[in-house]
């Protein structure tokens, strides 16, 4: 019987062991998506406990600990740090088969050469060893990067952000590239007139450009996207249900700019033009520009209004939804396409049952002109454990090439999620090794060696040109 998490873990065969060991382990990592605060990166903040670095905004675990029957005051109500920790700790234990105690585990190694399994008896004891190194400057958030080899990090920014801590990170000459990505959900959302109202405000501010129209809303849009791209970005992003891809006309958005700046509510319709316009506008700036543009589909979000209005957004009441996805996608690449205006496009779904779809219909615009132009993208979410995981990596081997994929990204708020590129890098190497072994590949180390070592790192750096 294997010891838990031994040296060897998720690595079946001799053949997966060499490859891991030899090829993979020490690859440095590109976090082309994340969402870790970057004023923390740039003031290189000490945490004061575990719990502050691994409890605070990590919705899985209070998933998790609600539905082991942890009250919400221990989770993200008014309990002191060690009591929520304590009931994070009682609540391990009942995560078996769920990624959770994985990661726990690898992150208490990996970080902090803990190797106890934490529990309600050992919780105090590796809070208190693990809360005294987080105190040191060893374990600063700069070298919490440094130590798990990371050497690009993109975070998620709004349009409407200054990129002031960006900017002192780059003059503190800090070696990690810690770079913005362009997210304009908020620009393009007009489900709710006051809120989108209050939103040109503040693009308005940032711009310095006066709002009266919808063609000076793209103007001072467009300033807030040449500005990003002044900052390092290369890199969008857009967390949407589905891809919009209505017909539109210019005359019809402006009309309908006018009808939401007035205060009047949209119809369904207008509501699906207006994101369509803007949608399809970003692009055409994304390729322009030559970034690389990224789509995370399929999440139904904040399904528990009770609890939303408690806890308020990104707290834990999101799950997968069942959204139709081909047509509008096909659609909408298409329309650039057609144009030669469709950027790098990585290509994320959260339902597994489109993980063929989504292979697929990366291998409709791949033309030729770069390795890998449109990928799809790692399992994200619900579905970056092994299971989904393995799922992404069969669909993608099956439909298009695995050896051009770029590799695993954190999708994380928190400074301890590195340990999610190992995970997903032993799998890898696990598939591999086992169809070495059964004869399904040909016993060559070296060259198989290298094309792990491309998804690990090399594909990345060379897509994203870093």
């Amino acid at each position: 019987m294997k010891k838990f998490l031994d040296e060897n873990f998720l690595l079946r065969t001799e053949t997966a062991n060499k490859l891991y060991h030899n090829f993979a382990e020490e690859m440095p990592i590109i976090d082309y998506h994340c969402h870790l605060p970057v004023e923390q990166i740039a003031n290189d903040i000490n945490f004061e406990n575990l719990t502050q670095i691994w409890l605070y905004g990590d919705h899985y675990k209070w998933r998790a600990m609600r539905t082991n029957g942890i009250d919400e005051r221990y989770i993200t109500g008014g309990k002191s740090d060690y009591e929520k920790f304590e009931k994070w700790a009682e609540t391990v234990p009942y995560t078996l088969r769920n990624p959770l105690y994985h990661w726990t585990h690898l992150e208490l190694q990996r970080y902090f050469d803990v190797h106890e399994i934490l529990n309600k008896e050992s919780a105090r004891r590796i809070y208190d060893e693990c809360s005294g190194k987080l105190q040191t400057k060893e374990y600063s958030v700069r070298n919490l990067l440094r130590k798990m080899n990371v050497r690009v990090v993109c975070t998620t920014d709004d349009p409407t952000d200054t990129l002031v801590y960006h900017q002192k990170i780059k003059e503190d000459g800090f070696e990690i590239k810690i770079l913005p990505a362009f997210r304009p959900d908020k620009a393009m959302n007009v489900d709710d007139v006051a809120e989108f109202n209050a939103y040109v405000k503040k693009v308005e501010t940032v711009s310095g450009v006066a709002v009266t129209s919808y063609t000076s809303y793209l103007e001072a849009l467009k300033k807030r996207h040449d500005f990003f791209a002044s900052m390092g970005c290369s890199v969008s992003d857009h967390g949407l249900e589905y891809i919009y891809a209505e017909d539109f006309t210019d005359e019809e958005i402006s009309a309908i700019f006018n009808k939401i700046r007035n205060g009047r509510e949209l119809l369904p319709s207008e509501n699906l033009k207006f994101k369509s316009a803007l949608l399809y506008i970003f692009a055409i700036w994304d390729h322009e520009k030559g970034w690389v543009q990224q789509y995370h589909l399929g999440a139904l979000r904040n399904n528990n209004e009770r609890m939303l209005e408690l806890c308020g957004a990104d707290s834990g009441w999101d799950s997968i939804g069942d959204y139709p996805q081909a047509k509008s996608m096909v659609k909408f690449l298409g329309k650039l396409d057609s144009g030669n205006q469709l950027a790098k496009t990585i290509l994320y779904n959260l339902n597994p049952s489109d993980n063929e779809m989504m292979a697929t219909m990366a291998g409709n615009f791949n033309d030729g002109t770069i390795p890998g132009k449109i990928q799809f993208g790692s399992a994200w979410w619900f579905l970056d454990q092994k299971d989904g995981m393995t799922k992404q990596i069969n669909a993608l081997s099956n439909m298009g090439l695995l050896s051009r994929l770029v590799g695993m990204l954190t999708d994380s708020r928190s400074f301890l999620s590195y340990p999610r590129h190992e995970y997903f890098r032993r799998l890898v190497c696990n598939i591999f090794g086992e169809e070495i072994e059964n004869g399904e590949l040909p016993d060559d180390i070296e060259w198989t060696g290298k094309i792990v070592k491309d998804i690990c790192y090399y594909n990345a750096r060379n897509y994203f040109g870093w």
